[in-house]
């Protein structure tokens, strides 16, 4: 009986690991954007005071990697909030 139940619900089963999988690529990928931003911060800041680049440059620049930072702790948000629910399910 339970190798009938097994095959019934392999096709669920897969598709479930399928999911995971993708939200866990997803969840690296969004991790590694905000690793990748947050050096690129850093290079600016270092760049400001060693006066390579403007202040008005500066703040353009950090501005527009803030705004990133932001929408990807949205998204990585929005991913834990799926996942919880998928979980819930």
């Amino acid at each position: 009986m339970f190798l009938i139940d097994d095959i019934l619900l392999a096709p669920g089963s897969f598709l479930i690991w399928v999911m995971r999988k993708v939200h866990e690529a997803a969840q690296e990928e969004l991790e590694n954007d905000a690793a990748r931003i947050t050096t690129e911060l850093s290079e600016l800041h270092r760049k400001l005071e060693t006066r390579a680049i403007t202040e008005a440059q500066f703040q353009a620049r950090e501005k527009e990697l803030l705004d990133r930072l932001d929408q990807i702790q949205e998204q990585t948000e929005g991913l834990e909030r799926a996942a919880g629910n998928q979980d819930e399910d």
